[in-house]
């Protein structure tokens, strides 16, 4: 409990000296409105200017935080509340500001970003996709022309000069995946001029803990083509598909390994009428069945990954997004090519790598916004020096989470998500279905049809629409099946009348191995003191009940009688 104080009293005293610095703010409210648009513009070539004659960026902003504030009224209509404020404050000081979804995180972030936008080394905005990081810079992008600085898009789809472009503006928005690809390809260029990006400034990361923790290993990879080898793929892929379960290989649920048993072994020595299949000069074949196993057993269609015009897309476990583009590598994609019967790649060689983990550290200053970071204090403190300050709801939170209801089958659990969906649906209460995987979506998708509910499907298939769909979803009556697209960064407004009939319900149709995501699939509902409901539904066979050993409660629940259509509901559980 002595730790557990500390913890608490360490944030209770940030928060305390937080709310001084947000009063100061507060206090220049009034001489701030007096100034016409004009004058508010210019306070920006006085701040640059008192900077460069050796003012600090904390010299400067109480005064440059009520500035923004007030731009922000004139020109989105928003004002930032005191504890947005509070937010921006720890934000510019290098920390993690943790506010509950809803608290208006973008807003937030206009002010240390001005504030920082000031020095003129440039200041990079990162969020997890580019529907995210369009959206800001227009809308925020407005705030800062109107105040006299310049923000640039940096989009996938540029060149090298149009990338140039964006870096040199003063705010630069864009998405981790090319802000680092941007720097490995920088570091492959011959001369300096080609070079896009400036030394590394200042970056705010939107969504933190989906890039610095859930991606934090992910390689980003450069790589040249190597040579082709098709033919091994496809004779390793015909030949796994005459294995059985158990029999010849074994599957580890937890750990997602397959290996081949003795009988499996020397069934490929059979096969491919060699003698020892771990001789030295088997290992490439090796290799290849081991691989043609794991695209078999343990890579799902519609999960891991969807095919699209002929090629594999590996599905973001974490945002429910296609990642095109990328590739599985060590020659898993090319056995996954040949188990889906589509043309085989080149195998790749890497020219050039970095994780985000090293490439974020190298920023002189990195700050982060999210609405759950606190499970991960210590990793963030002891990886990037970064604290994680929890900023005091606006409004008090009055959702109403539900304890999760378990089923002894999956085929119960979707009966009863639907007959849920489909009451609420009656009322006329929005319903938010939240679902991990694409096919779980597409399920559902077709049992709603049955009963004759209308519905929208947002997966990684149909993002296209993906704006539009969010748009609607609090309105009377709307029902939305969403992947974890829907989990991060959308803003779901209730329509008129809704609130009456007791806000968004948000439904999960099971829990996903990052408690996060699930705590963000939550906060979808019942923002700004809105009121709102969450209820997840879990089966005994889940996957992450079944990887997690359930075999004993299933039993236990078969001995107590539980039948399929009575779920047991114990917070323990």
């Amino acid at each position: 409990m002595g730790i557990l104080n500390k913890v608490f009293d360490l944030n209770k005293r940030e928060l305390k000296r937080l709310d001084k610095l947000a009063n100061l703010i507060d206090g220049l409210a009034t001489e701030t409105e007096r100034l016409t648009d004009d004058q508010l513009r210019e306070k920006t070539e006085e701040f640059k200017a008192r900077y460069q004659k050796g003012e600090t960026l904390d010299d400067l902003l109480v005064e440059a935080f009520a500035v923004v504030r007030e731009g922000a009224r004139r020109v989105l209509g928003l004002y930032p509340y005191h504890v947005q404020l509070m937010g921006g404050v720890s934000l510019h000081e290098g920390n993690i500001s943790e506010m509950k979804t809803g608290e208006g995180k973008t807003l937030t972030a206009t002010m240390p970003v001005y504030l920082n936008a000031l020095s003129g080394k440039g200041v990079h905005v990162v969020t997890v996709n580019e529907y995210l990081a369009s959206r800001d810079a227009t809308e925020m992008g407005q705030l800062y022309e109107f105040l006299g600085l310049t923000v640039g898009l940096n989009l996938n789809s540029m060149d090298s000069t149009e990338k140039q472009e964006a870096y040199a503006a003063d705010i630069t928005y864009g998405t981790n995946n090319e802000f680092g690809f941007d720097y490995l390809r920088d570091n492959m260029v011959l001369y300096k001029e080609q070079k896009v990006q400036r030394p590394l400034f200042f970056g705010v990361i939107d969504e933190v803990d989906s890039i610095l923790i859930d991606e934090a290993r992910t390689p980003l990879i450069i790589s040249g083509s190597a040579q082709k080898s098709a033919v091994l793929y496809i004779q390793a892929n015909a030949f796994v598909r005459t294995l059985t379960k158990e029999k010849d290989y074994t599957y580890d649920e937890k750990t997602k390994g397959v290996m081949l048993t003795e009988e499996g072994i020397s069934k490929a020595e059979k096969a491919f009428g060699i003698e020892n299949l771990f001789d030295m000069t088997h290992v490439t074949l090796n290799h290849h069945i081991n691989q043609a196993l794991k695209a078999n057993v343990s890579m799902h269609l519609d999960v891991d990954y969807v095919v699209q015009d002929g090629e594999i897309v590996i599905v973001d476990q974490f945002t429910g997004r296609l990642m095109k583009g990328r590739r599985y590598s060590e020659g898993l994609h090319q056995a996954i090519e040949a188990k889906e019967g589509v043309e085989i790649q080149n195998e790749s060689q890497t020219m050039a790598t970095i994780t985000f983990q090293n490439y974020f550290r190298m920023y002189e200053k990195l700050a982060g916004m999210t609405g759950t970071a606190k499970t991960e204090e210590e990793e963030f403190r002891n990886i990037y020096n970064m604290n994680v300050i929890v900023i005091p709801t606006n409004r008090p939170i009055v959702r109403d989470d539900r304890a999760d209801l378990i089923y002894a089958s999956m085929e119960g659990k979707f009966r009863a998500v639907v007959e849920d969906i489909a009451e609420r649906h009656g009322k006329g209460q929005p319903v938010l279905v939240g679902t991990v995987a694409i096919e779980t979506s597409e399920l559902i998708s077709r049992l709603l049809i049955k009963k004759g509910v209308r519905h929208n499907v947002l997966n990684a298939k149909n993002h296209a629409r993906e704006a539009e769909i969010i748009a609607e979803a609090g309105h009377q009556g709307s029902v939305t099946i969403a992947t974890n697209m829907a989990g991060r960064g959308t803003d779901i407004k209730l329509g008129e009348g809704v609130k009456e009939l007791g806000g968004l319900a948000v439904i999960g149709t099971e829990r996903h191995e990052s408690r996060r995501i699930d705590n963000q699939l939550r906060g979808r509902s019942g923002r700004q003191g809105d009121p709102g409901v969450t209820q997840f539904y879990l089966s005994m066979e889940d996957e992450l009940m079944r990887r997690f050993g359930s075999d004993n409660m299933k039993t236990m629940m078969t001995r107590l009688g539980m039948y399929d259509y009575q779920p047991i509901k114990i917070k323990m559980l």
